[in-house]
């Protein structure tokens, strides 16, 4: 399987009124096509952050990122954001759904940003398949926290504009409930088993990242002494 997410010798460092301060140092990684990763590790070892940088929401200081094929350390913003538009999807903690649009609308409007035709159906498919087909026209209020982040998922499979997809979730059972988010872990790997996506996600949970092909542990910005493989380019632990 060819790499569909590939990062070497990443380097993050931020200036404070104390001076610099490294946030991440030395993370090389690689993901195949369909495969799925967890990064661990306590709050503050650098594990959102690394995500940030995956997926191309920010510029790291230094060292090379490859996403779907393409090297977006060398892109401006412009470019990462089209990169991303067509083939990222995010869920997040506190789900980042528009308050003024319905689910249906949440759902289609990644659809709607390309110019998609069929982004009502597409949007509509998705809902159903996280159970959420009687809830279309409801807006984010009106829902539980386990709805919200079902249709947050749906949003996110939604994003993928060809086969090409990669879904990065940061804490995606962090503001459920154990029951609301065994349903939502659920979901999450079914359709990213059916769409053959690759998923990257953040959690502090070990029964979340045990579901994962891949985990990587960080701990201070590095990713932790032993789990990374032999080779030109260090592998995450299998």
């Amino acid at each position: 399987m060819s790499a569909m997410l590939r990062a070497e010798n990443l380097y993050h460092q931020v200036s404070t009124s104390e001076g610099p301060l490294t946030l991440l140092n030395n993370i090389s990684l690689q993901l195949a096509r369909g495969e799925s990763l967890a990064i661990t590790g306590a709050s503050g070892s650098g594990k959102s952050t690394l995500l940030g940088l995956l997926a191309g929401l920010d510029k790291p200081t230094g060292g090379h990122i490859w996403l779907a094929g393409e090297e977006i350390t060398r892109m401006d913003e412009e470019q990462r954001a089209a990169l991303r538009a067509r083939c990222v999807g995010f869920v997040f903690q506190t789900f980042q759904l528009l308050p003024g649009l319905t689910a249906l609308e949440n759902v289609m409007l990644p659809s709607e940003l390309r110019g998609e035709r069929g982004a009502a159906k597409r949007a509509g498919n998705f809902l159903d398949r996280v159970g959420l087909s009687h809830r279309l026209h409801h807006y984010p209020r009106q829902l539980s926290g386990g709805e919200q982040q079902r249709v947050a998922i749906a949003r996110a499979f939604a994003s993928f504009s060809g086969d090409d997809g990669i879904l990065f979730a940061d804490e995606p059972t962090g503001s459920l409930d154990a029951a609301n988010g065994e349903r939502v872990i659920e979901l999450l790997f079914k359709l990213n088993a059916e769409s053959n996506t690759t998923l990257v996600l953040v959690t502090h949970e070990q029964r979340l990242a045990e579901r994962c092909g891949v985990q990587m542990r960080m701990v201070a910005g590095e990713i932790a002494a032993g789990e990374t493989g032999s080779g030109s380019l260090p592998e995450v632990s299998t």
